[in-house]
């Protein structure tokens, strides 16, 4: 599963990666709950048994300064060592926590799956604008591209004939013979 041991220094550019993830201020020093509750699910530290989600916000807590809201790098070793025996039941102190080390090391957070574009149903169906009719077909062209304004209101005739008027445009003709 784990490497035996994994270097501090592995684990340190995992930390930082983990601090920084969305939050564009972020200097990679300090982490914050919500970043390590997603470094403790995305490394598989959260197993749903063993060490819950509610374990790692309560260890968060306890490692963390009284008045701070983040945690240094230290104070992570700290967690970690805190939850290794709960994670890796039946393994020495020391087993468990190079075997946390080996779960973090290297790990880059996840964003697979955070957005999917929704394809239930009839989706494709109800945005396909040439199975449009009435005043709605109006609103795009042949290519399914919207018209804009022009597509949604009725736009007048400026060209100061009476609409209906068949003989638009032969007054010049009429005027010059």
């Amino acid at each position: 599963m784990a490497s035996g041991s994994a270097s501090s220094a592995d684990v340190e550019s995992a930390f930082q990666k983990f601090a920084v993830h969305g939050d564009p201020q972020a200097t990679g020093r300090e982490m914050n709950g919500k970043n390590f509750a997603k470094i403790c699910k995305d490394c598989h530290i959260i197993d749903g048994k063993h060490v819950t989600s509610t374990d790692v916000d309560i260890v968060f807590s306890k490692v963390k300064a009284k008045t701070a809201r983040v945690i240094t790098f230290e104070e992570f070793n700290q967690a970690l060592i805190e939850l290794a025996p709960k994670r890796f039941k039946g393994k020495s102190q020391e087993e468990a926590v190079q075997h946390m080390y080996g779960l973090v090391a290297g790990q880059d957070p996840a964003n697979a799956g955070v957005t999917k574009i929704s394809k239930v149903g009839g989706v494709d169906r109800l945005t396909d604008t040439s199975k449009y009719t009435g005043s709605h077909k109006e609103r795009f062209d042949e290519s399914g591209k919207g018209k804009g304004l022009s597509g949604r209101e009725e736009m007048t005739d400026n060209s100061g004939y009476v609409s209906g008027y068949k003989g638009s445009g032969t007054y010049d003709d009429k005027v010059n013979n």
